[in-house]
């Protein structure tokens, strides 16, 4: 029995070496701690070896006293480690310390036993014919033994308190290690009081340190584990089914349950219930299978996305399969929200221009026999609504007409809102009633409770005729439409065509060619004389004219309206005031009394500061102000009228003469006359030719003239053609004269051989 116990013991030593060696090398913190312990445990072992293998007295003492020792270290250094092991906070520094003296101590009066002899001594008796040294304790040994008790049964209490708070998944943890100190606690203890000789504990305290190894560095606790899969399995939201190696549903977790709604655990319906609710699947057929399955309860969309793979032990041999449910609603209610935001205006929810043009083009590739019509629609005056109203109105007023468009545009058409206040439309040309249109436009009132507002909506239409134009061109040509109706309030419809786009194109032409033509001169003032009542020319009025190099003589209405519009008659007007000054100032003293009329557009007055502009001419040139004549309108006036009328009194001031063109032609023209500073009244000339056969309209001219006269105004009456209306407007008293009758406008070559002939004519 000694030799078994013998080899037991150096087997166990070199086990528990083996481990010191691998516990130094682990990754994990409490590694070092545990090699310690493990380590410590091998002097005990070893002592009692030397103990049963010695028949000498003084080896086996030697063998006691290491064994001793060793017990004191191994229990101290137990208590770190199941502080370290349980997770609970070590004790402070003064407990830890006064711990660790109280085993010095005791190792001390241990070994001064070889003095006093005082701890114990031993004494042989015949175990297997052999002699062996039992021990023979003293108070010494008695008190050795009550310090590691008490550090023995706190480490117990401390294992037995994890364990009753701890989860059951996790007793294996703290059970088995607490079970083997019980065992070998008992052990060692029935040795104490049984005196049996060969002390047999010491293979529990072998088995402890190994427990000890495995338990902290080697165990992959698996019940623990299959327990936190299972629970987390059962927590996810996703429905998850597991399937046995013959395609039967095995278990399903809570979410799966719940989807298809299983009854009393009764798993092996659920590819019955996935198939009612979802519809065919290939889950059975396929390793790896994926698909996507839309569910529609009547209340709500919700979106699913499956995907089914299997599973295979360590040997890669497959031994089941599973299928995850996963709902997806929310990702695609997102993605629809973006898409959706991408492809709509989000004011009005209609389509964005992008969107629009995109669904456009689809469209006519889809039908390209289908006869299609492009409507650009535009509301008239919108910022005059938001300036009224405001801009909470100016939205609803926008929705109105979503709303409207919704209504009108059939369902093979698309439409969709292009920014600002304009929007639009493909339909086909059969679905388009023009009258019915009209109609609706005609009283299009919008109300939001508090305001009520007529809006003025316009349509421009181009039918398409080529399919593969690029969409923005047709909105373009739609557009274009709208510049015949711009000004009209009862027409809300109008085509485009060709000799509207050979407009804009000419417009666009002339537009880019003016600063060259400027340049080059080939914009020319022509000179049209205004005469006296004795028929002699007292001064000419400036008007452009355009020598084209390629189209020739451009007369004014081939130009001058385009740049009215597009704001360049602002670059003609000032050419022309130069022009003018230029004339009169090459003219010194010949014709020194004669005066150049010019004309001031309304647009003159936004982009520059007419009366500097002016004055710098007079200056530059060394002209007298009085011989260059300023012509308006009474257009000039419509807008800014306090800082337009101190511009022309400025000028006035200056000595610049003021002149009224197409006097009676608005709706303004005595009112401002009260307080503008005219010099001269221009009589329009379609009054004029009124006048000839209507009695009326002869008696308004008639007290147009009287009221010159009596507010010290000359008058002057352009267009006079006939000896008949020179001597009826001589007769009502009119002083100064223009027309055909007299001289049409001439280049300055003419003009002056004009005034030469006039003169001698005279003379």
């Amino acid at each position: 029995m000694r030799i078994a116990f013998a080899v037991i013991y150096i087997l166990l030593s070199l086990a528990l070496g083996i481990c010191v060696c691998m516990a130094r090398k682990s990754y994990r913190k409490i590694g070092k701690t545990v090699s310690v312990l493990v380590g410590l445990l091998i002097p005990p072992v070893l002592g009692n070896l030397l103990i049963i293998l010695s028949g000498n007295q003084t080896v086996a003492t030697i063998g006691c006293y290491i064994y001793f020792i060793g017990m004191d270290l191994v229990l101290s250094l137990l208590l770190r480690f199941t502080c370290d092991y349980c997770v609970i906070r070590w004790p402070r520094k003064i407990i830890r310390y006064s711990v660790y003296a109280i085993f010095g101590l005791d190792i001390i009066q241990l070994l001064l036993n070889t003095v006093f002899g005082h701890a114990f001594s031993t004494e042989a008796i015949l175990v297997d014919g052999f002699n062996y040294y039992r021990l023979v304790p003293y108070w010494g040994q008695t008190l050795h033994r009550v310090i590691d008790y008490s550090v023995f049964f706190v480490v117990i209490m401390i294992f037995i308190v994890k364990i009753v708070r701890s989860p059951r998944i996790y007793l294996e943890r703290y059970f088995v290690i607490l079970a083997t100190m019980l065992v070998t606690g008992g052990l060692q203890t029935y040795y104490i009081f049984s005196r049996t000789p060969i002390d047999r504990s010491m293979a529990g305290y072998g088995i402890f340190g190994l427990l000890i190894f495995y338990f902290t560095l080697q165990y992959r606790p698996l019940s623990l584990l299959d327990r936190m899969l299972a629970s987390m399995a059962s927590d996810i939201s996703d429905g998850l089914f597991l399937y046995d190696l013959y395609g039967k549903c095995i278990w399903a977790n809570e979410s799966g349950i719940a989807l298809v709604d299983i009854k009393n655990q009764q798993f092996d319906q659920a590819g019955e219930l996935l198939i009612s609710k979802f519809g065919e699947a290939d889950i059975h057929e396929k390793d790896v299978w994926a698909d996507t399955r839309t569910l529609n309860s009547g209340t709500e969309v919700r979106y699913y996305v499956f995907r089914k793979n299997t599973l295979t032990d360590e040997k890669k041999k497959k031994m089941g399969s599973f299928l995850i449910v996963h709902d997806v609603t929310n990702e695609q209610k997102e993605l629809q929200r973006q898409r959706f935001n991408a492809t709509h205006d989000p004011l009005t929810l209609l389509y964005n221009k992008e969107y629009l043009y995109d669904c456009i083009r689809d469209i006519l590739k889809a039908n390209p026999d289908e006869q299609y019509c492009v409507i650009f629609v535009d509301l008239m005056d919108f910022r005059l609504v938001n300036d009224v109203f405001g801009h909470a109105f100016g939205d609803f007023a926008l929705k109105s007409v979503a709303k409207w468009l919704k209504e009108f545009v059939p369902q093979e058409g698309v439409f969709g809102r292009l920014g600002g206040d304009t929007f639009g439309v493909l339909m086909p040309v059969s679905d388009f009633n023009e009258d019915k249109v009209e109609e609706k436009l005609s009283q299009f009132v919008i109300n939001d409770g508090s305001v009520e507002h007529n809006l003025l909506i316009h349509l421009g239409i181009y039918e398409v005729r080529k399919t593969d134009m690029d969409v923005s061109t047709m909105f373009d040509r739609a557009h274009m439409a709208l510049s015949d109706i711009k000004e009209e309030y009862q027409i809300h419809v109008s085509y485009y065509d060709e000799d509207l786009r050979n407009e804009v194109l000419w417009a666009k032409k002339i537009s880019a060619e003016l600063p060259d033509a400027i340049a080059k001169r080939e914009i020319q003032p022509f000179l049209q004389p205004i005469v006296d009542i004795k028929g002699k020319v007292v001064g000419l009025e400036a008007l452009a004219r355009w020598i084209h190099p390629k189209d020739g003589f451009l007369s004014p209405a081939k130009f001058i309206p385009v740049f009215e519009r597009n704001g360049m008659i602002v670059e003609v007007d000032k050419y022309m005031w130069r022009c003018a000054c230029e004339i009169i100032s090459g003219w010194g003293e010949e014709n020194k009394d004669l005066f150049i009329s010019v004309n001031i557009s309304p647009k003159d007055f936004y982009f520059m500061d007419v009366t500097t502009e002016i004055r710098n001419l007079a200056k530059e040139f060394n002209i007298d102000p009085a011989r260059l004549r300023i012509e308006i309108t009474e257009t000039v006036m419509m807008n800014d009228i306090d800082n337009r009328m101190k511009k022309l009194n400025s000028l006035k001031e200056l000595g610049f003469v003021i002149e009224m063109d197409d006097f009676g032609s608005g709706y303004s023209s005595l009112n401002l006359l009260k307080d503008m500073p005219v010099d001269v009244l221009k009589i329009d000339m379609r009054f004029l030719n009124r006048a000839k056969d209507d009695e009326k309209a002869r008696r308004i001219l008639q007290n147009i003239m009287n009221l010159s006269d009596d507010l010290g105004i000359a008058s002057l009456t352009e267009g006079v053609e006939t000896q008949h209306q020179l001597d009826m407007l001589c007769e009502m008293g009119c002083k100064l004269f223009q027309g055909y009758l007299f001289a049409k406008p001439m280049p300055l070559e003419e003009v002056e051989r004009f005034l030469k002939n006039s003169s001698r004519d005279k003379d």
